[in-house]
């Protein structure tokens, strides 16, 4: 199953497991911590008491009791010195053995908060590049729904480098086509007004009727004519579905390969294998394109197959074609630059 990155409140989630972003105590703080006992009830301090605390990157287990969710994952995130501390591969556990118990436990589904980016001042940009790196890797080798939960917009940044040079993308891409755009209609127009310019009479000159329109004639089908439609109709060309599983053998993928690189869940994937009419969304067209790492003039057949195309007039095709064109093909880092400018994501 895929990785899905959100903003909301992650004592809202209703899910089998929520990760406590905790300190080593477990008797409860500030932030997540603070406000995922308030929402789950004296009840889950009460076990936690129980639990003889835990060390930074391991991970404990409790049930979610008042909290939507079943269950809470209590990990002790690294406090940010230098990063020269070992802060990396602490936070790294932390997710490693949060996965752990979820899939000891057999969990489905499963939020982490970006664990340390709080009051314990692991930078954000670098928090998020440690929990998708690790749970990608855990989706690799295991069906699994994780989110990873942003609770407010400027909590999230990605690099500003490359928030910027997306950003520059945008604009270009946005004055070209609205510059093409209004260059055409003003052409058109003046085409238009030249035309009407040459078609009027002069000043005294006589009106002179149009002639009458010859009456129309009932088009008569011939059986020839017919018989060239149904030919043409028994060779559609190949369908979304023909296309993706053609260019997964061509590039010596298996299914999983592609699916799990796609952030598109197995059963998923199952539907379109077995409906050659499949009709995709235009996020999962896009994120087998970029699965299968296609460039951008393939990319734009496949999206054909699927009844899509990509416009300059659209910032998410923009941010998507930005990433194609210069060579990046993880989607997952395409989906941190789509959600960072507030669109939707590749797959999920």
């Amino acid at each position: 199953m895929p990785l899905k990155l959100i903003r909301e409140d992650i004592t809202k989630l209703s899910c089998d497991a929520v990760v406590n972003a905790a300190n080593q105590t477990l008797l409860g703080g500030g932030g997540v911590d603070g406000a995922i006992h308030k929402a789950a009830g004296k009840e889950l301090l009460a076990e936690c008491r129980t639990l003889g605390g835990c060390k930074t990157g391991e991970a404990k287990l409790t049930k979610g009791y008042n909290l939507p969710a079943k269950y809470v994952i209590h990990t002790v995130g690294p406090r940010w010195r230098d990063g020269e501390h070992g802060e990396e591969e602490l936070l790294r556990s932390c997710y490693r053995n949060s996965l752990a118990v979820a899939k000891e436990h057999n969990f489905e589904s499963v939020a982490f908060p970006l664990i340390s980016s709080g009051v314990y001042g692991y930078p954000k940009d670098q928090a998020l590049k440690v929990a998708v790196d690790e749970i990608t890797a855990f989706l690799l080798e295991n069906e699994m729904l994780v989110y990873v939960v942003i609770y407010d917009k400027s909590s999230f940044r990605i690099g500003a480098k490359l928030f910027d040079d997306i950003a520059a993308f945008i604009d270009d891409k946005y004055v070209d086509e609205h510059f093409e755009f209004n260059f055409r209609r003003r052409s058109e127009n003046l085409g238009a007004y030249d035309g009407a310019q040459e078609s009027e009479p002069l000043i005294g000159e006589t009106n002179i009727l149009p002639p009458m329109p010859m009456p129309m004639q009932q088009a008569t089908v011939t059986p020839y004519a017919k018989a060239s439609l149904d030919d043409a109709l028994k060779q559609i060309d190949e369908s979304f579905s023909d296309m993706l599983l053609r260019k997964i053998d061509e590039k010596g993928m298996t299914d999983a390969e592609c699916y799990k690189k796609a952030n598109i869940d197995r059963k998923h994937f199952s539907k379109i294998r077995s409906d050659r009419l499949y009709k995709p969304s235009k996020t999962t067209a896009l994120a087998f394109a970029i699965a299968l790492e296609l460039p951008l003039a393939e990319t734009k057949d496949m999206l054909m197959k699927a009844g899509y195309a990509l416009s300059h007039s659209n910032k998410f095709d923009i941010i998507v074609e930005y990433f194609i064109t210069n060579g990046n093909y993880n989607v997952y880092e395409i989906n941190e630059a789509l959600f960072a400018f507030d669109q939707s994501l590749l797959g999920v």
